[in-house]
């Protein structure tokens, strides 16, 4: 029997648990003697600021300190560059409330947004094609983000590289429509040219700190508009904090900006001395794929500490799951970054393959406490689970073993 997927069933569905989630942070607001404000404000000074109520009277707050932490919103590319793409074209943040199946549907960009949403719409037996400016997952290590590529595409993923949009065209209504994407590949005169119900725009996210006021106090902002804090999450002015997505140098995840936000509320009232630490942070891709991390890729750590100082261990695996199943054979990949001159200790945990963020939350400790390769080693894994390749990985990068799989 031929299963069909309900798009709008699984948005109502996805709709209410956001709907839900958003109400049970009102009532725990409530529940806590919070004063909530649904409004827009901005700084009129460095104890001030403004909003207009309902009736849109503005009405100015006042207080000892503020804490900024307004987020995040997808960027959009440079209307002269690419016309079409503001008016045509939507966002990840989008693609939960259409109300119809996007169908065939082009995704520009190479962040962990544009393969998360390709590979689930691929996923559903859709007709996804990304188009990339380069290289994949920037930031990332790019031996684990090719691997990613290379098995979206085995899963049915179209890619486009290097190649940009350059306009974007409406051919007719619908639910959904077609939209003609016109582009241009970077290493060859060669033009793209293609029809898509559905055009997602994933080429990254800016903060939103240009409409808040910030003119007005001393709070000093980087090139990209995030807001520069200390270790106390201070900004330049010492009535003003900033947490989350929106600060230089930080890491653009939700469990980052919550746990900063409650060491900072912590040190304010003076329950805590504890400073976020802002290193070793694990994160996962949720690829179709999963790809989880922790640290630093083997690319940073060489450009930190140099090669020579750099070992890197390395080994393909195969889930238990995947064997009865037929699945392919070294696919999966598994890779840790050490430091040579203390005593290999490990920079960077990296592990491609089902379940990888459980995996990766499981070693996240480990690496917090210093964990080095030694300790890895004398860990008895649990037999047979994906984690245990790190207890018996022992082939270097360099030394010409080959790190496939050859048993289990």
């Amino acid at each position: 029997e031929k299963v069909e997927h309900d798009w709008s069933a699984m948005v109502q569905g996805i709709q209410n648990y956001i709907a839900s989630l958003n109400w049970g942070y009102r009532v725990a607001l409530r529940d806590k003697g919070v004063n909530y404000l649904n409004a827009k404000a901005s700084f009129v000074d460095e104890h001030t600021v403004e909003y207009a109520n309902r009736l849109g009277e503005k009405v100015h707050v006042t207080a000892d300190k503020f804490i900024v932490s307004t987020g995040e919103r997808p960027r959009y590319p440079d209307p002269e560059e690419v016309p079409g793409a503001a008016e045509y074209a939507i966002t990840s943040d989008d693609l939960f409330s259409l109300p119809h199946s996007p169908g065939k549907t082009l995704v520009i960009g190479a962040s962990y947004v544009a393969l998360e949403c390709a590979g689930f719409l691929t996923g559903l037996g859709l007709d996804v094609t990304v188009m990339v400016r380069s290289i994949l997952l920037r930031g990332f290590d790019q031996e684990l983000a090719e691997n990613i590529g290379t098995y979206m595409q085995k899963e049915g993923t179209k890619f486009v590289r290097p190649c940009v949009p350059t306009k974007l065209v409406p051919m007719e209504d619908g639910t959904p429509g077609k939209i003609a994407v016109k582009g241009k590949y970077l290493n060859s005169e060669t033009e793209f040219n293609d029809t898509f119900n559905t055009v997602i725009i994933a080429i990254g996210r800016d903060p939103c700190t240009s409409s808040i006021g910030l003119g007005n106090t001393s709070v000093e902002k980087d090139k990209q508009g995030r807001i520069r804090v200390n270790e106390q999450e201070q900004t330049k002015s010492p009535s003003i904090y900033a947490i989350g997505d929106i600060i230089s140098g930080g890491f653009q995840l939700t469990p980052v900006a919550i746990e900063s936000g409650v060491n900072l509320a912590a040190r304010l009232y003076g329950l805590s001395d504890r400073l976020t630490e802002y290193n070793k942070i694990a994160t996962t891709v949720f690829t179709p794929l999963e790809y989880g991390n922790i640290g630093y890729s083997e690319e940073s750590a060489i450009a930190k500490f140099g090669a020579e100082n750099v070992k890197v261990y390395h080994q393909y695996y195969k889930p238990l799951e995947w064997t009865v199943a037929e699945r392919e054979d070294n696919t999966c990949y598994a890779k840790l970054v050490c430091l040579i001159p203390e005593n290999e200790k490990v920079l960077g945990f990296h592990v491609l393959g089902p379940n990888a963020g459980e995996i990766t939350q499981g070693y996240a400790v480990a690496l917090k406490l210093g964990a080095t390769k030694h300790d890895f080693d004398r860990t008895i894994g649990i037999h047979p689970t994906s984690a245990e390749v790190f207890t018996t990985m022992d082939i270097a990068k360099g030394s010409g073993v080959d790190p496939k799989q050859k048993g289990c």
